[in-house]
């Protein structure tokens, strides 16, 4: 059975779109809002990319099993509330040279944010230093710490109206906890419907508007891997939905 095949078979949940999947198994799926990239508990069983196991010290899906060739690795992870592009692979030494590109930086990713309000000029690239630290129900970020955050701002269209937002493109270079989302918030842009770093007051009129949800999307991912001596790219991409 191809990978492709073998991609359609699993037992994605709800809204998961399966958007690239490539001979050496590497896959690329669209995470809705409110899904988990993968469960934390047991009572997360269904609502993660897959209604499955998974193995935390893997880092993988368990499907049908505990083979290797019943794991379906998880490259990377989105909040809960932030929808787009998630990557994952069936294939355990494609896996791992994807990680090398995340490790050495090599990966793209492009993000859309509609934020409330919008400074004209500035610096296209922002870098902040961020901390983060445990909270009840997760994990919270703040400005002032060690870690290095650096984002940069590709375009900014704002619309008129009466909630005043704008689109930001945006491509993190680095990829911190929450860093989006604490670094729009500081340059007091925060995104509408961040019920953690965002305007609350604001965000009532935006849900009143329908904008009910964290408007945070990764809109496309890009990089290159080596594999058995060769070089391969992959691409893919997810339509903003706000």
């Amino acid at each position: 059975m191809s990978y492709a095949q073998q991609v359609k078979s699993l037992p994605w949940t709800r809204g998961v779109k399966v958007l690239e999947c490539d001979l050496n198994g590497v896959v690329a799926v669209e995470k809705p809002a409110g899904t988990l990239s993968h469960p934390n508990r047991k009572g997360d069983k269904g609502r993660a990319l897959l209604d499955a196991g998974y193995d935390e010290k893997q880092q993988a899906y368990l499907i049908g099993g505990d083979e290797e060739n019943a794991l379906v690795y998880l490259l990377n992870r989105l909040d809960s509330a932030t929808s787009g592009v998630v990557l994952l692979s069936l294939n355990k030494p494609a896996a791992d040279s994807v990680l090398d590109a995340f490790k050495q930086k090599k990966v793209k990713k492009i993000y859309q944010a509609l934020v409330f309000g919008f400074r004209p000029g500035g610096s296209p690239v922002w870098r902040d230093k961020l901390s983060v630290r445990k909270a009840e129900g997760g994990v919270r970020a703040g400005v002032g710490g060690g870690l290095h955050a650096e984002t940069k701002l590709v375009k900014a269209e704002g619309f008129p109206g009466p909630l005043a937002v704008s689109r930001l493109t945006l491509m993190p270079v680095t990829g911190r906890t929450h860093q989006l989302r604490i670094q729009t918030s500081k340059r007091n842009m925060p995104i509408v419907g961040d019920r953690t770093y965002g305007d609350f007051s604001r965000n009532k009129v935006a849900a009143k508007n329908g904008l009910k949800r964290l408007c945070l999307h990764c809109v496309k991912t890009e990089f290159e891997y080596k594999l058995a001596h060769r070089f391969f790219r992959f691409s893919a991409q997810s339509k903003c939905p706000f």
